[in-house]
């Protein structure tokens, strides 16, 4: 068996999930996790699928079919299965007025801590009574058993002060 991660961009439209799975069903494969959003009109989605090794190629030039349903690009890669657990499981949620460099900066200090974005969605939305828009994001993080959850919140309160933006990490 294999496990493949399939990345997925297209017009978005009824039935394309529907489209999707049932090419994945045909070649035999089984949808184990997926994330799928629509953004600025598109459908963008990450499946990962367990299929038998003869049926890669083939669930390939199925999904490629899909093209005519909107699909306009997909990508397939092996993967080994699950990376090894990392065990310190974090929630971030951040709130501020949006500018440039916002995930950049906060992304940076979890990385320089050995911590890992698992999950991360963000929103921009109109602040009328703050004269700008408003950047939220809420991201799962991992990290190693070890990290000292002390010294990431004070690194991540630094940068939140810098940047202006409120920060909780529970």
């Amino acid at each position: 068996m294999a496990s493949v991660v399939l990345t997925l961009v297209g017009d978005d439209r009824p039935g394309l999930v529907s489209a999707l799975a049932q090419a994945v069903t045909d070649c035999g494969g089984s949808w184990h996790t997926s994330e799928m959003a629509r953004l600025g009109g598109k459908f963008a989605g990450i499946v990962l699928v367990e299929i038998s090794d003869e049926k890669v190629d083939p669930l390939t030039q199925e999904l490629r079919s899909l093209g005519h349903q909107g699909l306009l690009e997909v990508t397939m890669s092996r993967t080994d299965g699950e990376a090894e657990e990392s065990t310190a499981l974090l929630e971030l949620h951040l709130l501020g007025n949006d500018r440039p460099g916002i995930v950049h900066q906060i992304s940076s200090v979890l990385a320089a801590q050995g911590v890992s974005i698992e999950q991360l969605e963000t929103d921009v939305r109109d602040a009328p009574e703050f004269g700008g828009q408003l950047f939220e994001a809420r991201a799962r993080l991992v990290g190693p058993a070890e990290v000292d959850r002390r010294l990431l919140a004070e690194a991540l309160e630094s940068i939140a002060n810098e940047l202006m933006v409120d920060l909780d990490l529970s």
